[in-house]
């Protein structure tokens, strides 16, 4: 990387952490007050920091509106689909992506099983919101009086023997979700299907999807698929790595 283009992108860390003069600028990148100056007046040109009354340098407003900018035009599920084509590879089974919107979690991608007897789900169409593995995970991850207010009002069919019966047990499972940062739904929606899941978290640590891997117990059982969390929580981290900026890339040429 350029020197000049190396310290420039320094002085924004620092900035980062509260408005500061020039001399202290100068003094965190080893340059002389001059060049600093130099720096400053680019960045400041291009509207990354502001120059205050007091003299002293602070983030401009422009550097927000790019990074709310590349937010809204992150796609969840292109960034995520090699990786569940991966997972898919690896494991077999059915590798479901959920997003949670406007009170609904909804399935926005999915890699079909390679055997011939298979979990069946419409994209776009709302998942079974108090058993559903997914659901579970974002549900958790809301603010807890938000997340209490929402398992007061939904209804909750008992699918299955194993479906969740009330809004106390609700709450109960989406803490132990909560604490252990996985999820699964054994049997709940459909007796003959398990499904483990795990978050994809954006740069804040907020859960902006979850993954899931499904299968019918005729041909893997329920503790056979729990077998494969880790598998899918590293999945998931990658994912979550590539859509935060934290994984790191190629030098350009």
């Amino acid at each position: 990387m350029s020197q000049t283009v190396d310290r420039a992108l320094s002085i924004l860390p620092l900035l980062a952490e509260g408005p500061a003069d020039l001399g202290q600028v100068a003094d965190r990148l080893g340059v002389h007050k001059s060049t600093a100056l130099r720096l400053l007046r680019t960045l400041h040109e291009h509207g990354l920091v502001y120059r205050q009354p007091d003299q002293r340098y602070r983030l401009g407003a422009r550097l927000f509106t790019l990074a709310q900018e590349a937010v809204e035009n992150l796609d969840i599920r292109e960034i995520a689909h090699p990786h569940l084509v991966r997972l898919g590879e690896q494991c077999g089974h059915t590798v479901h992506l959920a997003v949670h919107e406007e009170n609904e979690v909804l399935y926005i991608d999915k890699v079909e099983s390679r055997y011939p007897v298979r979990m069946y789900a419409r994209l776009g169409k709302p998942v079974a919101i108090t058993v559903a593995a997914v659901a579970k995970l974002l549900l958790a991850d809301l603010p807890e009086p938000e997340g209490r207010a929402l398992a007061e009002k939904l209804d909750y069919p008992m699918y299955t023997p194993r479906s969740t019966p009330n809004a106390p047990a609700f709450l109960k499972e989406l803490a132990k979700v909560r604490e252990q940062g996985w999820a699964t739904d054994l049997g709940g929606h459909e007796e003959s299907i398990n499904c483990v899941a795990a978050p994809i978290r954006g740069a804040d640590g907020r859960a902006v999807a979850a993954m899931s891997v499904s299968a019918p117990n005729v041909v893997v059982t329920a503790d056979e698929l729990l077998t494969l969390v880790p598998l899918v929580r590293r999945t998931a981290d990658e994912i979550s790595g590539e859509y935060s900026g934290r994984t790191p890339g190629k030098d350009p040429a």
